[in-house]
Order: C-alpha cells, then structure tokens, then sequence
C-alpha cells in the first residue's frame, strides 16, 4: 500500500511530466455556440479562461454562431451546443457543455492525465481489495 506521502510524489511527477508534453504542442479549438444565449456565453468565457491559463500562447480558438454558420455545425455533426471540438493536437476530442467542469475539460483537451484526476478525486476513499 502506498502512504500518502509517496502517492503525493508520484502524482505530482506524473502530473509534471504531463505538463511538460503539453507545453509543447499548439491547439486549435473550435467552439460552436448558439448565439448570444447563457450557455453559450458561459462555454466561451469558460473556454478562453482554460485557454489562458493552460495554454497561453498556444492556441487558436475560432468561434461559430450555428445562427450564421449553420453549414459548418452541419458539415461537424453539432447536435447540441455548445459544444467545443479540439481538431489538434490529435486525437479530434468533442466536449458538449458549458465547460464549467474546469477538470474535465483539462482532460478533454488531454492537458491532465485522466488517471491523475481519478486518483485526485479518489483521495481519502478506502482502496478496494
């Protein structure tokens, strides 16, 4: 069984590994939204705040108005908005929301290791045997 201490350790190294991959890959981000609605203001503020933090420098981040781009929601399978589609790096990630789930779209974007934030979110629970 691993203390706390060590799975601290391990956690931050995995955690710092991946930030260092990440650093050094551009991304390019679409968001659809549906005009001036909360939603989609939400997902845009959401998403430019991550954007800075996370990849400042970085990125680029195109925004459609399905209102007056509704071909290319067509031509992208958008069912539902918004939704934020990451074209690179690869692989192509769609995350629906308003992107208020600042983890899970960390994870989306794969900027933080999925098995880092289960273990964070499993912290404090008994482990199974």
């Amino acid at each position: 069984m691993i203390d706390s201490e060590d799975f601290n350790l391990i956690t931050t190294e995995l955690f710092e590994q991946a930030l260092s991959q990440s650093q050094e890959q551009y991304y390019i981000l679409r968001l659809y939204i549906a005009g001036t609605t909360l939603q989609s203001v939400t997902a845009l503020q959401n998403i430019k705040k991550i954007c800075e933090q996370h990849l400042q420098g970085r990125y680029e981040l195109e925004v459609i108005d399905i209102y007056q781009q509704t071909e290319a929601a067509i031509a992208e399978n958008i069912v539902a908005v918004p939704t934020l589609i990451k074209q690179l790096p690869t692989p192509l990630q769609k995350i629906i929301g308003n992107l208020s789930n600042t983890e899970k779209v960390l994870m989306g974007l794969n900027l933080v290791p999925k098995n880092i934030i289960e273990e964070e979110s499993n912290e404090g629970l008994p482990s199974s045997y």
